[in-house]
């Protein structure tokens, strides 16, 4: 990619102004390239994979829209992902879910295998990412009743839980094949939509079928556990079994990963604040950047206050290693693979924000109790020179600056999607 002189001065005055608060650009900017964002696979094809694609979305999934071009099977979401991936710099992985096996014949979502995500595998070694999974614990006929691990017909609950066991399997052989953990993300519908008589069972019975789950060890450096709670759902509006203090409690006690979804919680709620609480007691996040309006409805990622808010709090915290930074939006009403490199670049463009933060000096007038200057420098800090800073990273790591990206997506969409029934 050839340089441009303009944007080159541009870094260079920047850098010369952060330097003079304190900040290293260069050191920023090292950092900020060995943080991977893991991308969702259902993105790309509004969350119907490949087991039954026909099939309806249940268990409160819903992809609103229905713009052309949505990828009908691995191979077509693949050439997406590449596409996409060469419009965001930084290290990727991507995240995949049950339904998104590769077989010949049916197979029972108890009885995945590694074997089925093979193709996926290879994929990933041969552009050096990594790979992360989850069960699929909706869109079945054994998930109608929003029940699931947590459902009182224990044959039903021992689908689920061989389920969950079966794609402890896939993930760890992620970890083995690829040389980086797989983070397994555990997510269910359960719930009432109406008032519950009994809201302890559901629960009593989730705990026995999660600890059965994650009996078995798994090194660490191969796979890792994760729980994801919410607030709500389409059917489980009065009551949700899996919600967020279930699972706090859970990840606490049994030393696995919480999973904090941006849009798994109430309008007034912020998931920047919830870090430093909840990483006082568990050792790592798994952080779903999504955006809820008025509710859970998974539109793009914007770079807003609160994703902003939350990258400053894993830098101030200085707890990068322990967070996991992927995706969890679908939108059909627009271009899939735009929706992707928006929300991507927009999650990494409020990481480099908080890198390029003069912590030293905020926490030292902090630490005088001038709340005087610490505003004055919050608010300076909006008005410093970050965009030469990220089109400079855009240039270094060879993808388009500014809305060059937009360009070849539309290229890709004429020459490509346009054709797909």
């Amino acid at each position: 990619m050839t340089r441009h002189p303009t944007a080159e001065k541009a870094y260079a005055l920047a850098r010369e102004a952060f330097a003079a608060i304190g900040v290293d650009t260069e050191a920023a900017l090292a950092r900020l390239d060995r943080i991977p964002i893991s991308l969702h696979c259902w993105q790309g094809d509004d969350v119907r994979g490949f087991e039954n694609p026909q099939g309806p979305l249940t268990g409160g999934i819903q992809a609103t829209g229905n713009y052309p071009g949505c990828a009908r099977n691995a191979d077509e979401l693949r050439a997406d992902v590449e596409v996409t991936m060469a419009q965001i710099p930084g290290p990727k992985r991507f995240n995949l879910h049950a339904i998104y096996l590769e077989t010949n014949r049916p197979v029972e979502r108890s009885e995945i295998r590694p074997e089925h995500f093979q193709r996926w595998v290879d994929w990933a070694k041969q552009r050096g990412l990594g790979l992360d999974f989850n069960p699929t614990c909706f869109s079945h006929p054994k998930s109608e009743q929003n029940m699931t691990l947590s459902h009182p017909d224990p044959a039903i609950r021992r689908f689920w839980i061989d389920h969950c066991k079966a794609s402890r399997g896939v993930s760890a052989h992620f970890g083995r094949s690829l040389g980086t953990p797989s983070i397994m993300n555990i997510w269910i519908p359960d719930g009432s939509k109406d008032q519950p008589y009994d809201r302890f069972g559901p629960r009593r019975r989730l705990i026995e079928a999660l600890d059965e789950v994650i009996a078995t060890p798994i090194p660490r450096e191969f796979h890792r556990d994760a729980v994801e709670g919410k607030l709500f759902g389409i059917g489980a509006e009065s009551y949700t079994v899996g919600s967020n203090e279930f699972y706090l409690a859970y990840a606490t006690s049994r030393k696995i990963m919480l999973c904090l979804d941006t849009g798994h919680f109430h309008p007034t709620e912020v998931v920047s604040d919830k870090l430093s609480a909840a990483l006082g007691f568990v050792d790592d996040i798994l952080l779903q950047l999504s955006r809820g309006v008025r509710w859970d409805s998974d539109h793009v990622v914007l770079l807003d206050d609160e994703t902003q808010a939350i990258a400053n709090e894993i830098v101030r915290g200085g707890v990068l290693d322990r967070i996991a930074f992927g995706l969890d939006f679908f939108d059909a009403s627009i271009n899939r693979i735009a929706a992707w490199v928006i929300g991507t670049r927009n999650v990494r463009k409020a990481i480099l924000r908080a890198l390029l933060e003069p912590g030293a000096r905020l926490a030292d007038v902090e630490g005088r109790w001038d709340g005087t200057a610490r505003l004055a420098m919050f608010e300076e800090q909006k008005s410093m020179p970050w965009p030469a800073v990220w089109d400079h990273y855009c240039e270094k790591q060879g993808v388009p600056v500014g809305l060059g990206w937009l360009d070849v997506v539309r290229n890709y969409e004429r020459e490509v999607l346009s054709g797909r029934a």
